[in-house]
Order: C-alpha cells, then sequence, then structure tokens
C-alpha cells in the first residue's frame, strides 16, 4: 500500500483547534439527533431488547425515590429482598441531574425523564465525536477532521451506544477510554494525570474496563523508557492521577460494609487497593529513576509490576477464574451461553457469521495502516499507543463480542487518518486518485462492511430457502413500553415472566419479578428456569413459594422458543401450545395482545 494511502504524515505537537473541533463535533451530533427525531424517537417508546438502560432508569427511579446512594439493590428482582446490582451511581448522578433540573422547571418529572433520556445520549455523543476528532488530529494532523466526524458519526451510530434512552454505562465508559487515549497521546504530566483520572473513573464505573486501564497504565510506563524527560512527567502524572482517582471513587460509591467484599465484577477495597499500589509505585518509580539510565529504569517498572500482580494475586485471586463461576451450571448452559454479546468469535461464526464483517473488519485494517505507518518512518508515540489500545480491545472482542463496543471506535482514529492522506491527493485530479479516495472511505465504514455482509446472507438464504433462524414468523417481542400498559393496570404482586421481559417490566410497572439478565440474580433466575422448564405441578409449586400474583406470556420472544424447545413437555411447552392449567385465570382483553396475562387462583 501507497504512502498516499496510509497515515499522513503531519503531527501537530499540541492540541490545537480545540474550539473548532467542539463546534464541528457538536453539529456532527446534532445531525445524528435530527435523525433520531425525524424518525420519531423510536426508542423512547420500545427498548428495543435493551434492558440494561431500562433496568438504569429504574436504579435512578429507585434513588430518587429515596433509596440510599450507597444501596445498589434491586429489590423489585429476584426472590424476596432482591439482590446487589453490580453497577456504580457515577452513571446515576449526571442523569438524575438533568431529570430534577427539567422537572423542577416543568414540575412534571415524566418531563425530566424524557429529556435526560434524549440530553444525556447526546451530549455524550458530543463528547465522543470531539475525542475521536482530537486524536486523529495528533495521529495525522488537521486534514482529519472532517474523516474523523464522518466515519465517527456512522460509526457510533450504527453501534446504537448513543441513541435515545442509551443510558447503560457503556456509553459513558467508551467517552473516559477514549480521553484517555487523546491524554495520553499527548506529552506533559497534566495531561497524563487526567489520562490518569479517567482510567479509575472508568474502571469504577465497570471492572470490564480492566485491559483498557492495563493498557493505558504500560503505556505511560513505557514513556520512561524513552529518551527525555517526557516520559517521567507522564509516568508520574498519571500514577497520581489514577492512584488518587481510584482511592477518591472507592470511598464516594462503594458503601463501606462492602470495601473487603470478595467481588470481580463491581469495584471494591481490594482492586482499589491494587489500583493505588500500581498509581504511585510508577510515580515513585518515576521520580527514583529521573537521573538513571535505562537499566534502571527498566528494573524499577519490573519491581513495580512483580508488586502488584503477587498484590492482586493476594487480594483477589477469584478475579483470574472464571468470571461467571458463580452462575448456576443451568444458567450458563441455557442463558448465558445464548446472549449474543457474551460470545466469541468462533460462536459468532456458528450462529451469525454475518456479523463478523461489522465486528472485526475494520479494526484490523486500523492495525494493519499502524504498522504500515511504523514501517515507513519509524515507530511514534502516538502511533505504539494506538495499536495496544486496538490490540487489547480487539483480542477483547475476539473473546466476547462486547469488545467491539471499544475496539469499533478506536478504529475510527487511523481509518480516518488514512481517509485523510487518500483525500489530499485528489488535488492530483486523476481517476487513480479519485477511486483511491472513495475505496479508503468505503472500507472504513463499518455501516458498508455490515450492509454487504447481511446482503450476501440474505441472498443466499432465499437461494437455498432458509428460514432464519429464531424466525417467530412475526409476532411481537413485547419489548414496546405500550405492551405493558395492561399488566400495569393491576394490584401490585410478584410475576412470573421470562428473563428478556424483567428489566422493561420493572421500568413500566410497578410489580416486581423473578427473572431478569443478571448474573447475580442467580436464585431468581434458577426459580424460573425450573418453573418453565418443569412440569405444570412443579411450576404451581413455585409460584406458590415465591408468592406469584401473575404470569407473563410472550409468545413471540426467542426465550419463550427456547424454554419450549429445550423442554417439550414442560409447563411453556404447554402455554405455547395453549394448553393452561386450571389454576390460572387468564385476563381476556389480553388473549389477543402480544404479552397474555394470567392471574394465579
Amino acid at each position: 500500500m501507497s504512502s498516499t494511502t496510509t497515515l499522513a504524515a503531519t503531527r501537530p505537537s499540541r492540541l490545537e483547534g480545540w474550539k473548532a473541533d467542539l463546534a464541528a463535533s457538536a453539529l456532527a451530533a446534532l445531525a445524528m439527533l435530527v435523525i433520531q427525531a425525524v424518525s420519531g424517537f423510536p426508542t423512547l417508546l420500545d427498548s428495543g431488547g435493551d434492558n440494561d438502560s431500562v433496568m438504569r432508569l429504574a436504579q435512578i427511579r429507585d434513588w430518587l425515590g429515596g433509596q440510599s446512594w450507597f444501596d445498589l439493590h434491586q429489590y423489585r428482582m429476584g426472590p424476596e429482598g432482591g439482590f446487589v446490582m453490580h453497577w456504580s451511581r457515577i452513571v446515576d448522578a449526571p442523569v438524575a441531574a438533568i431529570m430534577l433540573t427539567v422537572s423542577g422547571l416543568t414540575g412534571s418529572m415524566a418531563a425530566g425523564e424524557v429529556t435526560a433520556e434524549i440530553v444525556w445520549p447526546a451530549l455524550l455523543s458530543v463528547a465522543a465525536l470531539f475525542l475521536l476528532v482530537r486524536a486523529a488530529r495528533l495521529l495525522a494532523g488537521p486534514d482529519s477532521l472532517i474523516p474523523a466526524l464522518v466515519i465517527g458519526a456512522i460509526t457510533l451510530n450504527a453501534m446504537g451506544l448513543f441513541t435515545a434512552r442509551a443510558l447503560d454505562h457503556h456509553n459513558l465508559q467508551l467517552v473516559f477510554a477514549l480521553a484517555m487515549i487523546v491524554l495520553l497521546l499527548a506529552p506533559g504530566w497534566r495531561r497524563a494525570a487526567g489520562a490518569g483520572v479517567c482510567a479509575a473513573v472508568m474502571l469504577a464505573i465497570g471492572m470490564e474496563t480492566a485491559p483498557y486501564v492495563a493498557v493505558a497504565g504500560a503505556c505511560a510506563a513505557a514513556t520512561l523508557l524513552f529518551p527525555g524527560r517526557d516520559g517521567v512527567g507522564t509516568a508520574t502524572g498519571f500514577g497520581l492521577g489514577f492512584a488518587g482517582a481510584a482511592a477518591l471513587t472507592l470511598v464516594a460509591t462503594v458503601p463501606p460494609a462492602s470495601w473487603w467484599d470478595a467481588q470481580c465484577d463491581a469495584y471494591s477495597a481490594r482492586l482499589g487497593v491494587v489500583a493505588v499500589l500500581g498509581g504511585l509505585g510508577l510515580a515513585a518509580t518515576a521520580a527514583a529513576t529521573v537521573s538513571r539510565g535505562m537499566s534502571a529504569r527498566s528494573a524499577g517498572l519490573l519491581l513495580l509490576g512483580l508488586a502488584v500482580g503477587v498484590t492482586a494475586i493476594l487480594l483477589a485471586p477469584q478475579c483470574f477464574a472464571d468470571p461467571y463461576a458463580a452462575v448456576d451450571p443451568r444458567m450458563r448452559a441455557f442463558w448465558l451461553d445464548s446472549v449474543m454479546e457474551a460470545q466469541p468469535l468462533w460462536r459468532t461464526f456458528e450462529l451469525r457469521p454475518e456479523n463478523l464483517a461489522q465486528n472485526y473488519v475494520t479494526p484490523f485494517i486500523a492495525m494493519a495502516l499502524l504498522i504500515i505507518a511504523m514501517r515507513r518512518h519509524g515507530p511514534q508515540r502516538a502511533e505504539m499507543m494506538l495499536m495496544a489500545f486496538l490490540v487489547a480491545a480487539t483480542a477483547v472482542s475476539i473473546w466476547q463480542i462486547r469488545g467491539t463496543n471499544f475496539s469499533l471506535p478506536f478504529a475510527i482514529v487511523p481509518l480516518a487518518a488514512m481517509v485523510a492522506a487518500a483525500r489530499s491527493q485528489v488535488g492530483e485530479r486523476t481517476v487513480k486518485a479519485t477511486l483511491r479516495m472513495v475505496f479508503a472511505w468505503l472500507i472504513s465504514l463499518t455501516l458498508v462492511w455490515s450492509t454487504g455482509s447481511h446482503a450476501i446472507a440474505n441472498a443466499m438464504m432465499a437461494t437455498h430457502d432458509v428460514a432464519v433462524e429464531g424466525s417467530d414468523g412475526g409476532k411481537s417481542k413485547c419489548t414496546a413500553d405500550a405492551t405493558y400498559a395492561r399488566l400495569a393496570q393491576e394490584q401490585p404482586t410478584t410475576v412470573l415472566v421470562i428473563s428478556n421481559l424483567g428489566a422493561p417490566m420493572i421500568a413500566t410497572t410497578p410489580h416486581r419479578v423473578l427473572a431478569g439478565p443478571y448474573h447475580r440474580n442467580n436464585a431468581g433466575n434458577v426459580a424460573v428456569l425450573d418453573a418453565f422448564m418443569g412440569t405444570p405441578d412443579e411450576a404451581h409449586a413455585i409460584m406458590r413459594r415465591e408468592k406469584v400474583g401473575l404470569l407473563a406470556f410472550c409468545p413471540g420472544d426467542d426465550e419463550t422458543a427456547s424454554f419450549a424447545g429445550s423442554a417439550p413437555n414442560g409447563f411453556m411447552a404447554d402455554l405455547v401450545k395453549s394448553s393452561v392449567p386450571s389454576w390460572l385465570e387468564p385476563i381476556a382483553e389480553t388473549l389477543d395482545q402480544p404479552l397474555v396475562l394470567y392471574r394465579v387462583r
């Protein structure tokens, strides 16, 4: 590949033109918002299976309704008493602030909720686009502005992380990750300290970002091995910022009674100690070797790595084992093994091969571009750091496809640089240069790969007359809010329902449910599994034990079909066949609705 289609050579030494970049990013985000508005903000009325966002809304309501800041129990899901969610209040606070501000001005909490559901993701989309532009500028100069905005807006919009009602923590984590990268790309201890703060906050929000925090720490430490004094400032700033924010977020968000709990899916004192040790240790190593040679710095970093590793093993050994070890084996086989975002690449190839191109092609192209650039002019700070983050995110996405929430956005930066280089050659007014630019644009867009692969898959299925797996004959999957209007009119009770519908039911009705797609709700999920896959008599016994007053049945949901198919003689299979036991009283007006309701006699 020639230099005209790889990375541009111009690299600014400082963060220039940030006001123009912010204005352009805001306009691009506004365009994304207008597209949603023209279509009527469909995600406000139908979660489309985004359980985490509606569950987040329910959690914020509980907090505003009087539940303690430190109390993350979801009392209306699972067996009596509920269970503790593994989420962080860091995400709840800004969303709640928007809700309270608007409700105070309008006198309507409903208006506050709708505004927050639109404004919060939109603000995060502005931040994400701005940070992508800044990273592209640092890598390839000002010519990368337009490519970064176009590729970024199309990719982020296609991913759905910033659509209305996207209240889940993944979009905020991505923004902190991009901020961390941008601050590390430019030298300076203040920026490095900011990167350390971003890393710690991102980790406190969700432990799934640990690989990217580790890469950031490694990048900050590696700067000590480069000539010059910039590395000392970067390592010191990052270490102090990371240690300080790690300690502060622990005190501010984790209840003291849970500090020393042995948990790996949420932040705790055990992990906080490792973080503080790593941050302070990095700053101390930088200070102690400021006037020493390469060998002394290397030895110091090696000792620090050993100390942090040993401490992590001693304080949190369970975090080096299977993260879902506590999940009941039956739930792993029936539920976890069918969650698409938790599937590895090879399993995705078996289940949804048409999704491979949209999730993996652009990150690999981006890594190839970085390798070409480093071979052409030698390794540079920006290329090496971006490569480290891309490799980590792609490795995570190969293990679990949810890693693409980071690998796809990270890939935008080298891809924008490639398009910028191709655009710069169009001035030659040759057909070859124009075609090269068009080709660069096309291969940079995840949407192009997605559209192409799905078109091929659909054509092949049509040719071979293959039915789409999981087809439900057009029946509703019961994800629209309106589906639960009739259920909300019933007196509050416990509802037996599949886990896919537990979170939206919590958010739209006053009822409590047994099941929900959360690994900590082990007992509730197992109870529902046993009820639907057992005999009607066994289901009745479980419902009496759990004081279930209503049963909600959604014939069109894939989970319903899965239950019926796995246990053809079970309770769910009987419901699918309209064989209803006498102890269930149908609510007549729901019999022809997507969600059929029964009262337990």
